[in-house]
């Protein structure tokens, strides 16, 4: 389903929520890194680069506000999408989603952002 296998982290703070939903990104054909809290997600940015960094519903709004600032700094060119969004605009996140809504919701969501990143990056190649 997905037109480009994308590196995408994702932490979540309940296992049972990490581990279902980072399986159906998967099978949706992206490479997930699952982790477990704001320590997990730390962590991983430190180790690695991610093309899109998803902070989780489980998540509390302390990590999910103070989080996408960790991944920003990491890599700019990091897209960063927040599940469970309380409507408020943060000006690290490039994508929201509401935590109510189906799995394949939020991976239109993906592919959206991704599709604008490459127009955008195709905008700057010419």
């Amino acid at each position: 389903m997905a037109t480009s296998k994308l590196n995408i982290l994702y932490g979540e703070s309940e296992d049972e929520v990490l581990a279902s939903q980072a399986a159906l990104i998967q099978k949706a054909g992206h490479q997930v890194t699952p982790v477990l809290g704001r320590k997990g997600v730390e962590e991983a940015l430190r180790q690695g680069k991610f093309d899109l960094v998803i902070l989780g519903s489980s998540m509390n709004k302390n990590d999910r506000h103070h989080l996408p600032y960790m991944v920003k700094k990491a890599n700019q060119a990091t897209r960063v999408l927040v599940m469970h969004a309380d409507g408020a605009r943060h000006p690290r996140v490039d994508g929201m989603i509401d935590s109510g809504r189906s799995i394949e919701a939020l991976l239109e969501m993906i592919a959206s952002m991704m599709s604008q990143q490459k127009s955008m990056a195709a905008g700057t190649a010419q």
